[in-house]
C-alpha cells in the first residue's frame, strides 16, 4: 500500500501531529538531561489521553491547539490509521520508559529515550513517521498472506 492510499474514513492534520511531536522531542530531550521519571510519566499521560481520544486532557494536544489557532496553520489532512499505529507505538514506549525508570534500569531507559527523540526528531523535522512506515509494511505483509491463502 503506498502511503497516498487512504486506508480509513478519519483523517487527522498533520501539522498538529508534528507539533506534539516537537513537544515530545522536547520532554524526550529534558528526561535524557534530568533523569527525573515525572518527565518519563508526562510522556506516558500524554499518549494514553490521546490513545484514548480524550484529547481535552492530553497536555500536548492542548499546547498545539493553542498553536496552531494562534499562528493560523491551516490543516494538512492525512488518514488516521498509520498516525494512530505510531501513536500506540509511542504510548507503548513510554509505558516501558516509566517501568524502566522504576525498576532502576536507567541505561535501557536512557536508549529507549534515544530512540523516542529520534523518532519525534524525524516527524518534526521532515514529516517521516517512522510509526507509519512500519504500519504500511504490516499492511503489504498482512495484503501478501491474505493472497498466499487464496491461491489454489
Amino acid at each position: 500500500m503506498s502511503p497516498s492510499c487512504p486506508i480509513s474514513t478519519r483523517r487527522v492534520d498533520s501539522n498538529m501531529v508534528r507539533v506534539i511531536s516537537f513537544q515530545v522531542l522536547l520532554f524526550a530531550v529534558v528526561l535524557l538531561i534530568t533523569q527525573e521519571i515525572l518527565f518519563a510519566f508526562v510522556l506516558l499521560f500524554d499518549f494514553l489521553m490521546r490513545a484514548l481520544r480524550q484529547t481535552n486532557f492530553s497536555p500536548f494536544q492542548i499546547v498545539g491547539n493553542f498553536i496552531i489557532t494562534g499562528w493560523g496553520i491551516a490543516p494538512k489532512l492525512c488518514d488516521e490509521s498509520p498516525k494512530r499505529f505510531a501513536l500506540y507505538l509511542g504510548l507503548v514506549i513510554s509505558l516501558f520508559l516509566v517501568l524502566l525508570y522504576v525498576a532502576g534500569a536507567t541505561t535501557f531507559a536512557t536508549v529507549i529515550t534515544v530512540i523516542l527523540l529520534i523518532c519525534a526528531l524525524l516527524e518534526t523535522l521532515f514529516d517521516f513517521c517512522i510509526g507509519c512506515k512500519l504500519y504500511y509494511a504490516i499492511q503489504i505483509v498482512k495484503g501478501l498472506l491474505a493472497n498466499d491463502r487464496n491461491i489454489k
